[in-house]
């Protein structure tokens, strides 16, 4: 690629602001099968939040909560509810991409810094995203410890076992009526990424609502940030209703890959993970939509897994519900067998089920 300002490597972790890091971190070892393997606190010198780190292959997710209600984290959860924070992306120098960043437009969340201990050093630093939202950037090919300086190990006996979830897809940001042109600007024009695919309210529409989306990729492509806005509709679309619940823009949905996605869903139902349901009319016309899959499909209808075709090869997804209060943040499940795309061919039955959602809510 030509003068890629911003390798990356891809993301080094998401970090989630919640009410109650420990419960959560709880959650997502029991429902989604990761393990525990890092903690920051008072107990390691960080006397106003603490933070666990849970790890499942090359998927890292941190949960962090203030321990006072003045604090600035407090006073997000406050506005947002459990929400995204942080999406950090792995480079080979912090300081180099923020100031490449910064240089082109980026507000600066934290300036560089290397933070060490015995294990070696990290560096680190971040600028602002929409709403609340920020990129950290993560150089931790010097440091061989547990998590970064400041954790320590979190050992427990409580490690369940993997649900087959490998790395992070890809993350979906729901930004403000016409912001949508806003960010893809900001994503070309800052972080050298491209516009590789955009859905308009034609592609992404159903009998009352619309929305809008373009997907940003960064250089070698092992970055990918679709972004949504709402559109005009007869009635208050998905990205609206985020948007009111969030109070402003956020990350909607974090995609994480699969090898086996009938194995992996159906290991997250027997944990209690609740997922969107299509009609079983969706798979009638499945066969005819998509042509032969190596999948059998009776399993794919019991458990609502969605299929689309691109023209590199096919994919499978679903998409739970929200895993909080707030109809806010929730996770697909992906697996890729070619296919480079997002399942635009689903978006109809997908956006139906979730309207059937808001409906129950009464917010539709």
């Amino acid at each position: 690629m030509e003068n890629d300002f911003l390798p990356l490597m891809g993301t080094d972790h998401i970090e989630f602001y919640v009410g109650n890091a420990k419960q959560a971190a709880h959650f997502y070892k029991a429902a989604f099968g990761f393990r525990g393997i890092a903690y920051a606190g008072p107990e390691t010198g960080i006397k106003d939040r603490v933070s666990y780190v849970v790890r499942q292959n090359r998927l890292t997710f941190v949960f962090t909560s203030a321990l006072r209600p003045d604090h600035d984290i407090s006073q997000e959860v406050l506005k947002h509810g459990d929400a995204v924070k942080a999406i950090a992306l792995e480079v080979e120098d912090a300081e180099k991409a923020w100031e490449e960043t910064t240089k082109r437009g980026a507000k600066s969340f934290m300036k560089p810094r290397i933070i060490s201990d015995s294990s070696g050093s990290v560096g680190m630093s971040g600028i602002h995203l929409y709403g609340d939202t920020v990129h950290i950037f993560v150089a931790r090919k010097k440091y061989n410890g547990v998590f970064m300086p400041g954790y320590e190990p979190w050992v427990t006996s409580y490690q369940p076992a993997s649900t087959g979830l490998l790395y992070v897809d890809h993350c979906v940001g729901n930004v403000g009526w016409n912001q949508m042109n806003h960010w893809v600007s900001f994503y070309e024009n800052v972080m050298g990424f491209k516009n590789i695919l955009t859905f308009d309210d034609t592609d992404i529409s159903t009998e009352y609502s619309a929305l809008m989306s373009k997907v940003m990729s960064n250089g070698n492509g092992q970055v990918k940030f679709p972004i949504n806005e709402p559109a005009e509709g007869k009635r208050k679309s998905q990205v609206e209703e985020f948007l009111e619940f969030f109070n402003g823009e956020g990350v909607q949905h974090v995609a994480m890959a699969t090898n086996d996605i009938v194995a992996t869903v159906s290991d997250l139902m027997h944990r209690g993970i609740e997922f969107l349901k299509v009609p079983s009319s969706y798979y009638e016309e499945l066969e005819g939509r998509v042509g032969k899959i190596d999948e059998d499909l009776e399993p794919l209808k019991e458990l609502g897994i969605l299929v689309d075709r691109d023209p590199d090869g096919y994919l499978l997804q679903i998409f739970s519900k929200p895993v909080q209060d707030r109809p806010t943040v929730f996770f697909e499940i992906i697996q890729r067998k070619g296919a480079t795309s997002f399942g635009k061919g689903n978006f109809k039955a997908l956006f139906e089920a979730i309207e059937r959602e808001q409906e129950k809510r009464g917010n539709l």
